[in-house]
This record gives structure tokens, sequence and C-alpha cells, in this order.
């Protein structure tokens, strides 16, 4: 089918209705899949994929609301844990328990059952507080409930096939000692990674020798006895829920191909599939957890709406982004931006908006006015303590604009203070005005206290004219030497709509301020 949208989602929906042939599954729905590794705290990567993920998912149902769809946010929890965490308390409580699965080593926060099951937790919590429909699966629940048992013993069957797969992609000496099954030691509770001695295929067991004490031990592949290898896993989980849908990023590409392969001989059909690229830092290299270059999702939530950080996830997933501080406010922009311009489009143009994707049909309303980059400077002008100092401005603005009556301004009005606390004030480089601009700004003085201009358009006309007649060349240059001389920064607001909020007797004491 060709769709009459052209963002990336509905694109995205499309592969996924083709492939269907515009049919529901037997199994009653399209499934979405995201995945987890419980061994760290939910981060921006767990937020991306479930937001991209929602955001087709809400495609396909405009498309075809006829096929019922679910999205399942997976946990990978029997894997076992391969180091201590550093950002966690009792390292040396996981450290005794390293290599069980994650839900058989004791939670260092004491507040549930085991490590996985507090990240669990914290994972749900985490998607909950965002609002995402969901349901959770457990790595460990599916495994010894007996979800997987008649997948797992496919695998068995096609162990040799599998391995043709998989040992191409593996080193000499990996090769040496790979197998797809990881048997759970019943004597350590240790995930092992050891070679197989034999295989039943008529018992459903694998044999294998205790690293430890030599000992030849037989164990089901069935009921949480064994679990698979990743890129294995990944594929029996295809199969054995499903699985229709699911994104990854780059790094992951040679995975799911290999992955694919496996799911293929293993009767499945592998999911429809988005590759994104990953994150950069501000100098372009891939963000690295142990380098701490980039930022966090918390980082982000300190200074802008969640809003900003979906919509800045929304923009071409395929292509790399660079993360960092300086890129929040132009994305807080843009996003309301989209928000105002939401209501007066046609419905084809809604559905193609990132509102749409983030919001869905009822997104919230603003009405634009002032944006995130004209109350920093703001902040910037009247070095503001805290967000009353701001509202002291906007309400005589805005008479009607309050903080309970515009909680989304009132929003943005905190995270504006805490940025410029924490990343304008501290860069700030007033310039002296040269002789040249002495007289540009006196004339400008000269012609705000004449005019009683205090609309945003007339008072940037105005400021227009007296670029235009003092010669600038290049109007960019006298914009520039307003920013750096009255706001100690090389960029800023349109200067029309920041004197009309600033007020034009605030910005003539400014003046005469930064020219003493």
């Amino acid at each position: 089918m060709s769709s009459t949208y052209k963002s990336w989602p509905f694109v995205e929906a499309e592969k996924i209705i083709n492939r269907l042939q515009g049919k529901t599954p037997p199994k009653g729905y399209v499934l979405f899949e995201t995945g987890y590794g419980p061994s760290g705290l939910p981060h921006l990567g767990t937020f991306g994929e479930v937001q991209r993920t929602t955001m087709v998912r809400r495609a396909l149902a405009v498309l075809a609301p006829e096929i019922p769809s679910q999205l399942v946010a997976f946990s990978d929890d029997l894997d076992g844990l391969r180091k201590v965490p550093t950002n966690v308390p009792n390292q040396e409580l996981l450290a005794a328990h390293l290599h069980k699965p994650l839900t058989r080593v004791p939670d260092p926060f004491g507040t549930h059952d085991s490590f996985g099951a507090h990240n669990n937790a914290r994972l749900q919590g985490f998607l909950d507080a965002y609002g995402f429909d969901y349901t959770f699966k457990s790595s460990t629940a599916c495994y010894q409930s007996g979800v997987f048992d008649k997948t797992l013993l496919k695998v068995l069957e096609k162990y040799d096939a599998i391995m043709a797969v998989m040992l191409p992609s593996l080193g000499k000496e990996r090769q040496d000692t790979y197998s797809p099954f990881l048997p759970i030691c019943p004597r350590t509770g240790k995930v092992l990674q050891v070679p197989l001695q034999s295989r039943d295929i008529t018992k459903g067991t694998v044999c294998y020798q205790d690293p430890e004490t030599g000992d030849t031990v037989e164990t089901p592949v069935t009921g949480g006895h064994c679990k698979l290898q990743w890129k294995v896993d990944w594929a029996m989980r295809w199969v054995a829920l499903g699985v229709d849908y699911e994104m990854c990023g780059k790094d992951l590409i040679d995975s799911y191909k290999l992955s694919s392969k496996i799911a293929v001989i293993l009767g499945g059909t592998p999911p429809v599939n988005l590759t994104y690229e990953l994150f950069l830092d501000e100098r372009g290299e891939k963000i690295s957890k142990s380098k701490g270059n980039g930022i966090s999702m918390e980082e982000w939530l300190r200074y802008a709406p969640a809003q900003s950080l979906a919509y800045y996830l929304y923009q071409n997933p395929t292509r790399a982004k660079r993360l960092f501080f300086d890129v929040i406010p132009k994305a807080t922009d843009e996003y309301l931006t989209f928000l105002q311009k939401f209501p007066g489009q046609t419905p084809i143009e809604q559905k193609d908006s990132p509102v749409f994707h983030l919001h869905g049909e009822t997104p919230p309303s603003w009405n634009g006015g002032l944006s995130f980059s004209l109350l920093l400077n703001l902040a910037a002008a009247c070095n503001a303590e805290d967000a009353s100092v701001l509202w002291g401005f906007i309400s005589r603005y805005d008479p009607a604009a309050t903080p309970e009556t515009a909680p989304m301004l009132n929003e943005l009005v905190g995270f504006a203070v805490r940025y410029y606390h924490d990343f304008v004030r501290p860069a700030k480089q007033y310039r002296a005005a040269t002789d040249t601009e002495k007289a540009a700004f006196l004339d400008l003085a000269a012609r705000l206290r004449a005019a009683n201009a205090v609309d945003a358009e007339s008072l940037q006309t105005l400021v227009y004219d007296v670029g235009m007649a003092h010669n600038y060349a290049n109007l960019r240059d006298w914009f520039g030497a307003l920013y750096e001389i009255l706001l100690g920064q090389p960029t800023g607001p349109r200067m029309g709509s920041f004197i009309a909020l600033f007020g034009v007797e605030q910005f003539l004491a400014l003046m005469d301020e930064r020219l003493a």
C-alpha cells in the first residue's frame, strides 16, 4: 500500500502492513517489542526505543485501525551479572553473585527480591511515568513458565544449522567453546558458558561438564534450566512470541542479520526492523558511558520538558545526532512551534506533524508568543535568580498569564532559570561597544523614547531601521553587536520580541548600563 502520509513512523507502519498483506496475524494482533537489559537502570536509549516504537504503533492504528496491536517491553533478566555496576550501593554484595541470573542476585538497594526485580520495577515505573501503553514481560518468567519451551526444543532440534550460522561470526577460540545453550548450574546458580558434551533431542536435554567439579551434568533445555546465547535468544523470542516489529541501534546490524537467519531456521519470520543511528557528543564522537561524554536523559529533563526530548528523538532516527546541552533550547522551541501550528493544519498535515506522533490527536494547547530561547534571554538580561523574577516581566507583557492559568509556560520559566544558571551565566562574555556601535545604540535609544512603540513587530522594525541607518552592510553584524554587548552572548532572540517582553524602559536602562 502507499500512504498519504510521509513521516517516517507511517513509512514503518506501511512495512508492517505490507508484510502482513493487510491482514491481522493469526495470534490476533501485531506485536511490537523493545528490549531492556536490567543490569543497569533505565536510560536515554530505553526511552528512545520505546518512544519511537510507540510512534510507529500509533501510525499503524491510523493506517489499519482494524488491526489490534500490543507493545511488549521485554527484560532480559535471566542474563548473568557480568560485572558490578559502578552506580549502585553494596557493590561487595553484588560481586559475590557474579554470573548468576539477575533475578537471583540480591537487590543492593534492599527494596526487592532481586537486583533484576528492582531494575524491572524501575523500568515499569519509568515507562508508566511517561504514559506509555505496554505489557511487561520478564525473560525469567517466560523461560520458567514454559512460554519458550516449544521453541527451545526447536533450537535443540536445529542445533547444527544454528551452529553453522553462528560459528563463522566467532573467533577461533570462541568457536571451540561456543554453544547456543547456557546451562544454569543447579549447584551454584550461575549461568555457565561451557561446551556441550552431548544432546538428546528425544529427552530434550543437553550434557555438559561442571567446570569446577568435572562431573557430567544432564539438564533439560526447557523450564528455565538453560537460557540461550543472546543472538539465538533474540531469534527464539521473535519466533516464540510472534514479534512483528522491533527496532535496534546500528551497532546491532550484524546481530539482527544473524538472528534473522536463525529465526528462519526455527520456522519463523524476522520482525520488520528499523536500524536507528547512535548519538554523538559535541565533537561528533560516539557517546560512551565510560567516557561520560554527551548528555543523559536525567540531565536533559532537568532543563527542558520531556516532550522536547521526545521531539528530538522523533527527528530522522536514521541520521546521527549530536546530543549535548546546546541542542536543548533549539529542540524545545521547534517542538513548541509545531505545537502552535497544529490546530490550524489540515488533517493530513496534522498526522504528519511530530505533534501527532508525540501526543496523538489531542495534544496540549500552546498559543506561542514566548519561546524558550526568549525566556532564556530574559533570564540572562535580568540575571534571574528564580522564576518569580521572570514572571514579573511576563505578567506585564501579558496580564492574563499567571503560573496558574499557564502551567506549561510556568514549567518553561522554571527550566529557563535553571538552564540560565548552569550554562548561560557561566559563559557570558560581554564586550565593549566601539564608537560606531555607541552611536547606533544612542540612536536606537532616542528612537525608542520617541516612538512609544510597544508591540514586538513595531519594535523589530525600529531596531532594523537603526541598523540600516548606520550602514551595516550585513544586519547580522548589527544584531550580533546587540547580543554581545547587551547580553554577553554571540546569539540571541528576535530583538523586537525581547524588548516587548523585557520592557522598553528596562531595555533602555540595560543599554545605559552596558555603555557606561
